[in-house]
Parts: C-alpha cells; structure tokens; sequence
C-alpha cells in the first residue's frame, strides 16, 4: 500500500531543485508559495525571479521530475503565479544575510 506524503516531504524534496542562476534552492530563495497533495495529486503554487526569468522551464521541469520520483506522487501540477511579486526579500533571511542584501 501506498501512502501519501506530507506537504512538508514535498517541500523537502523541493531543496534539491536549484535557480540555476542563483544556484541557491527555491524553498530558500522563497520562490514556493504553497504546496499541497490531494489524493496523490501535488500543487505547487510558485513564482519565478523574473517573469523573464530564462531558467522557468528548467526549474519548473526541476519541480515536476523531483516530486514525480516521491513514492506516493501520482501527479504533478506547477502553478506559476506573479502575486505576490518576487522580491530578495522573500530569501531566507540566513541566506540573505550571506548574500548581502
């Protein structure tokens, strides 16, 4: 039997897809603004730096390939938003710190 993961299992997985710009995670970059499952179904509702921003189809590629291989994933669904706009703020603040905005 298989069992659902939990919200915050998926937002673990999602560490390992990086901006590669930035080469920093988009949980710490604050780029995910909400995660859900729903009978093995994943959303991701996130944003990108830019709405220009050349790495989106790598990174929401990322996101499909990272929560696909969770056991108990049967699909995924990335929902990109622009509100709230992304701002440095968003970052972690420990990581901020460390990159100096």
């Amino acid at each position: 039997m298989t069992t659902t993961p939990t919200e915050e299992q998926l937002r673990a997985a999602l560490r390992d897809v990086k901006d590669p710009e930035l080469d920093l995670n988009i949980i710490d970059l604050g780029l995910v603004y909400d995660v859900e499952i729903d009978d093995g179904n994943a959303l991701v509702r996130m944003t990108l730096t830019s709405p220009g921003c050349p790495a989106g189809p790598m990174i929401t590629n990322d996101v499909y390939k990272t929560l696909r291989a969770i056991d108990g994933v049967q699909d995924v669904n990335v929902e990109i938003v622009w509100e709230p706009y992304w701002t440095p703020e968003r970052i972690e603040p420990k990581i901020r710190a460390m990159m100096g905005f």
